[in-house]
């Protein structure tokens, strides 16, 4: 804890030495660094559970994953991997073609273009 406090510090002082029109000056608050021995444990419990919660996770779907592909010989899978794929797809081309008409349609082709 005395060390990252140090850091923490440390980061203050250069942040304060900066000029007011640096753009890396980022006004630290000074009492921010009595906060540091409380957020770095948080901080590092957190990101180790978010860390074990994906290794489980990818796991469970391996094994989901193959045993998948040993037990179901049918074309289930891909069929049905292309359909959620084509709908998601579909979905993003629809937002996105609405967002490029509605900011650039003075600008696109949308009288004969598909």
């Amino acid at each position: 804890m005395v060390v990252a406090t140090a850091f923490a510090v440390f980061a203050y002082y250069v942040d304060s030495k900066r000029p007011a029109d640096d753009p890396k000056k980022k006004n630290y608050h000074p009492l921010a660094v009595l906060l540091v021995p409380i957020t770095l444990p948080l901080l590092i419990v957190f990101s180790v559970s978010i860390f074990i919660l994906r290794v489980a996770a990818y796991g469970i779907f391996m094994l989901l994953f193959i045993f998948a592909l040993i037990f179901i010989r049918e074309p289930v899978i891909v069929e049905s991997l292309q359909k959620n794929a084509t709908s998601i797809g579909d979905r993003l081309m629809e937002a996105n073609t609405f967002i490029v008409r509605f900011f650039l349609g003075p600008w696109t082709d949308t009288n004969g273009s598909p």
